[in-house]
């Protein structure tokens, strides 16, 4: 058995999710006739608190979709460095869309400093694009952004006009790791990308939700961008039977992460970050020993990066019985 610790993005479809789908009855989505698809949109629209919702390939297309319709050519979206939105969805809404990207320092806790993105929000002035848009995410490098920070951005966008809009890419994480629903932690936001290709274990598939006029533009845009996927009910049949199956047991995975920081904390050569949901972060002392594990650990069929911060993800292919294995090895790899 093969151990990938890489990202939760890597999980297989159980036998009885892989069974969903192919009973799953589909129509074409792009006429609007797959019932699979409507009924997952409305049920996520129901579960987040909002009006509408629409199924997209990927977390990327949702947030893109969710930029493109907030926003005009000329007219910026506020954002962290090491947000999803500006770092890793390859200057989409910029190349795509026209739009500007302003960013900002991400803070210890996965926040930003809204003091300083109040500073940045510009004025009135032909000189300036015309601020629009203050896009979060949560988690943020597996840190549950707490309901308070949250309220208090609403508070700021309310205040200069702006929407808000949430990657919430891996929000069921935070739900669990809360206990807050998941319409609590939507509620302040004017839009939310979820993800169920990561802890929830699908093949693919995200959803982005708002009110039925945004979400009306988000799926013209989809269109555009060649987003409709026709029979694509059998995708959607994954991610109904992950909200039935898979939510409560993402405790296991913040279990499996809070044992597996604190055995990799009494190892030498390394500093290990606390674990919120998910993810263990650690720091290796130098870049040569990050890669001397690396490949360490593919001798003996573990899957890591490579960085000197290296990120280890558990997942529903990381069962309890796994971490001491892994440490066991990551500790010999250390000493090789």
């Amino acid at each position: 058995m093969i151990l990938d610790l890489r990202s939760d993005t890597v999980t297989q479809p159980t036998p009885a999710m892989r069974e969903a789908m192919a009973g799953a009855p589909v129509g074409d989505d792009v006429f609007g006739d797959d019932p699979t698809i409507n009924a997952l949109q409305q049920r996520v629209a129901a579960i987040t608190g909002k009006q509408a919702a629409l199924i997209a390939s990927s977390g990327t297309q949702t947030n893109l979709l969710a930029l493109l319709s907030h926003c005009q050519r000329g007219e910026e979206y506020l954002v962290g460095q090491e947000y999803h939105t500006y770092r890793y969805e390859a200057g989409g809404a910029a190349v795509l869309g026209g739009i500007v990207p302003q960013p900002f320092e991400v803070e210890a806790d996965g926040t930003l400093d809204l003091a300083s993105v109040e500073k940045r929000i510009k004025p009135d002035d032909p000189h300036f694009p015309i601020s629009r848009l203050l896009a979060l995410e949560n988690t943020h490098t597996g840190k549950v952004i707490s309901q308070q920070y949250v309220n208090q951005a609403r508070t700021l966008v309310d205040q200069y006009g702006l929407n808000l809009h949430l990657d919430g890419a891996r929000l069921f994480n935070a739900a669990v790791a809360s206990g807050c629903s998941l319409a609590e932690l939507a509620a302040p936001f004017d839009s939310v990308s979820l993800c169920f290709s990561k802890g929830l274990g699908t093949p693919v598939g995200s959803v982005l939700v708002g009110d039925r006029d945004f979400i009306a533009r988000a799926h013209r845009w989809r269109k555009m961008l060649g987003g409709g996927m026709r029979q694509a009910g059998v995708i959607a049949a994954a991610m109904d039977y992950a909200l039935d199956h898979h939510i409560n047991r993402l405790a296991d995975d913040h279990a499996n992460a809070k044992l597996l920081a604190s055995e990799l904390a009494k190892l030498d050569g390394i500093t290990v970050e606390p674990a919120q949901t998910n993810m263990v972060y650690l720091n290796y002392d130098s870049h040569l020993t990050a890669q001397k594990v690396c490949q360490y650990l593919k001798q003996h069929d573990i899957i890591v990066g490579d960085s000197q911060r290296l990120r280890l993800v558990t997942h529903l292919g990381v069962p309890q019985t796994a971490i001491a294995h892994f440490v066991a090895c990551f500790a010999a790899a250390l000493r090789s």
